[in-house]
């Protein structure tokens, strides 16, 4: 399909880069965007360079915050010995949105993915194990329920068990091949109550 408007054309290109986006959805939202006032267009557009100006990984948890450490990791109300391990922060949020959790949280940044070139060097394996020379009694591993996330949970039970930290899984009651991400609060919270031990 050919646009009159060179602009309007990248700008729809630009949003079907977004994840989750297709060419029907980011054309919807590019001509949302031209019925915007420009105040509105100027906070989105602020705000998303504020964000990626401001927003940077914890340097305990790589969580996403402005603040380092985040304010889970700051936090003395959170039990300090129990890890969850997640897969990235969108992770952690929804669990958090369950209310069901009060331990601390490790962001491994992905999966391991051979084919697509993620192996443990690119994801925060090594971080973690550093973060069990202390108090930790437990990591609960809940990378999603597919070929990567449970080959990812392997390996990762591999490395702690010989720490002697007791290492559970998130239970089952997540759809096999969904994300956490997109869970709702129920069953995330059923998942974390039922975890098992690896």
């Amino acid at each position: 399909m050919l646009s009159s408007s060179q602009t309007l054309e990248k700008l729809i290109r630009e949003l079907s880069r977004l994840p989750g986006i297709g060419r029907k959805t980011a054309q919807r939202l590019a001509f949302w965007i031209l019925k915007q006032d420009k105040k509105n267009v100027l906070e989105l557009s602020e705000a998303i360079m504020n964000a990626r100006e401001k927003v940077r990984p914890c340097s305990i948890c790589f969580n996403i915050t402005e603040d380092d450490p985040c304010a889970i990791c700051q936090s003395a109300r959170r039990q300090q010995e129990v890890i969850c391990v997640v897969e990235e922060a969108s992770d952690l949020w929804a669990l958090e949105r369950t209310g069901e959790y009060n331990g601390l949280y490790h962001v491994l940044g992905g999966v391991l993915s051979p084919l697509d070139g993620v192996g443990p060097e690119q994801i925060h394996a090594k971080e973690l194990i550093e973060r069990l020379r202390g108090d930790v009694s437990e990591v609960i591993i809940a990378t999603n329920p597919n070929v990567e996330g449970e080959a990812t949970a392997s390996f990762l039970t591999k490395l702690i068990k010989p720490i002697g930290v007791r290492v559970t899984r998130i239970a089952r009651g997540l759809p096999v091949g969904s994300d956490l991400e997109y869970a709702d609060n129920t069953t995330l919270s059923q998942a974390i109550s039922n975890r098992r031990e690896l």
